[in-house]
């Protein structure tokens, strides 16, 4: 039986055309110290680099 690896499915998120989105690291606390400029980039979802993605994916078969 195909599993879907909850850890996986709780970080990243499937587009409509099978790209995965992260959340960027670094927004959660200790924001006062980092510049304006890397608050605002924190907050914005990013791409995973393709190297990465084919592992991800198979971690979520129903995706």
């Amino acid at each position: 039986m195909q599993k879907t690896r909850k850890s996986i499915a709780k970080r990243f998120k499937v587009t409509g055309t099978g790209k995965l989105l992260r959340r960027t690291p670094g927004h959660r606390h200790l924001l006062r110290n980092k510049s304006v400029k890397q608050r605002r980039r924190a907050g914005a979802s990013k791409l995973v680099a393709d190297g990465q993605r084919a592992n991800l994916i198979r971690g979520l078969p129903f995706a």
